[in-house]
């Protein structure tokens, strides 16, 4: 047994069972019938049967999925930064993050078509306790973070992560995904917690942290889209979090916000890949040697990164200009669009209901606050 096994992907050896134990399950017919609606189900059956490694199974079903996905729920996805990245090697991809599935999915459908090594992913397992969406996480060269630990075990875990991360990147030559905080964003205030920072250092050697940081190939990564899907669905944790409240999910929740981040409307997507960490962190190293000190300057230097890059949209102005009654910004939408936004905010929340109106509107203006912070970016 690997020490990873709790918390790894498929082997290749084991992706051929896995399919054939899922060949029937409806949930992986819904997903083949809606990738391949013209497709016989005996098809794309008999070429899962001879599916044998998980890169055959993403690019031949996955990135097709995710293809169909942007067909039917979007006005497509555009990338930028890509050119810098060198083919044949590992980098670890640090995100803002805003849909469970498509954030990671998308930016290895952009990997693919570059041709630059894809990621292994980091996947929360409160979002795969169902045992299909375990294996098709499994499939789909996903590891677990374990959740709703004690702190013993917490520390235990992060460790075990933080050494996977290593052997993903250093021995195995594998790119790897994390979001720069646990959990989606949730108000659109995009920030790295040190706290991610931290678990993946855990596993260095290294005298000084930052040499070891320097090794990973650090990339910070901006996604955004023009619509969020599950901006609505959003909204209950953040009128909890106006009225103090402790939050507690539904039974379901994870599995609804995940379904409805993949369906739901998002208009346009944008991925902007940024420089690889390098110059930055020499910086941090000359400038302090204490290890937290470091980790809170390159956490900011990751904000600045994925902020100052982050696409912004005609959704993210009129919603700025609308919460705080201004025209600041109308030279960036057109009237129609702002009353499509307008129609849209009608129908997903109570129009009496001031604080869901000001946490819906905040949500997708703070991209713009958070832009004029670096007033050269906007």
């Amino acid at each position: 047994m690997s020490k990873f096994d709790t918390i790894r992907p498929y082997y290749d050896t084991e992706v051929n069972e896995a399919l054939l134990q899922s060949l029937n399950h409806p949930m992986m017919k819904a997903m083949m019938n809606f990738t391949f609606p013209e497709t016989p189900e005996t098809e794309w059956q008999s070429q899962l049967r001879h599916t044998h490694s998980i890169r055959d199974f993403q690019i031949n079903f996955v990135y097709q999925s995710i293809q169909k996905v942007l067909q039917k729920s979007s006005e497509g996805l555009t990338t930028s930064g890509f050119e810098k990245l060198q083919p044949n090697t590992a980098y670890l991809y640090i995100s803002n993050h805003r849909d469970i599935i498509l954030d990671t999915s998308l930016l290895n459908v952009a990997l693919y078509d570059n041709k630059l090594v894809m990621t292994a992913s980091a996947i929360g397992d409160n979002l795969v306790q169902k045992e299909f969406l375990l294996k098709l996480s499994k499939l789909n060269r996903n590891f677990l973070i374990q959740r709703n630990l004690s702190p013993r075990e917490l520390l235990q875990s992060s460790k075990l992560v933080s050494e996977y991360i290593y052997q993903l990147l250093r021995k195995e030559n594998r790119s790897v995904w994390v979001a720069q905080k646990e959990g989606r964003t949730k108000d659109g205030n995009d920030a790295t917690h040190p706290g991610v920072l931290k678990m993946i250092a855990m596993a260095s050697n290294e005298e000084n942290v930052m040499d070891y940081f320097k090794k990973l190939k650090i990339v910070p990564v901006s996604i955004s889209y023009e619509y969020d899907p599950t901006d609505v669905l959003k909204m209950p944790q953040l009128l909890a979090q106006a009225r103090d409240e402790v939050y507690k999910k539904e039974k379901n929740e994870d599995f609804v916000n995940l379904i409805s981040g993949i369906i739901g409307q998002k208009k346009r997507i944008h991925i902007h890949i940024g420089d690889v960490l390098d110059t930055e962190i020499d910086a941090i190293k000359a400038q302090t040697d204490t290890p937290n000190k470091q980790i809170q300057l390159l956490a900011q230097t990751m904000d600045d990164a994925i902020l100052q890059s982050y696409k912004l949209w005609p959704t993210n102005y009129i919603a700025y200009d609308l919460l705080h009654k201004t025209d600041t910004f109308s030279h960036c939408y057109s009237e129609q669009e702002k009353q499509i936004f307008e129609r849209r905010l009608e129908l997903r929340i109570d129009a009496d209901n001031q604080t869901l109106k000001e946490g819906f509107l905040t949500m997708y203006a703070n991209p713009v606050v958070n832009k004029l912070k670096y007033t050269n970016a906007l």
